[in-house]
């Protein structure tokens, strides 16, 4: 989901890319980046947890940008202890 809208930001900054890889796993995109060859796109939350983890630098930052994560449930509020805990933890540490 996250692949238009970043393709909608570089053409709006006048900047290009070249796809050299599309991957789904999280781990296998960074281990790509760690290798030097490209460059992807992670949650600004996660910045420091993937620069120390994959020894990778950030390059920059776009504005504008943002990702979206949802908790899906059947019951109209929140009663699982374990999805409780998550978004609890979501909203304190990731949307500080």
């Amino acid at each position: 989901a996250l692949r238009p809208r970043l393709d909608g930001w570089l053409r709006e900054e006048g900047l290009t890319s070249q796809a050299v890889g599309e991957f789904e796993d999280s781990a296998l995109i960074k281990a790509f980046g760690r290798q030097g060859t490209g460059i992807f796109a992670r949650p600004t939350v996660l910045r420091e947890e993937i620069e120390e983890q994959y020894q990778v630098k950030c390059l920059g930052s776009a504005q504008g940008l943002i990702g979206e994560f949802f908790a899906l449930s059947i019951e109209r509020r929140i009663v699982h202890p374990a999805v409780a805990a998550i978004t609890a933890n979501a909203r304190r540490e990731l949307f500080r």
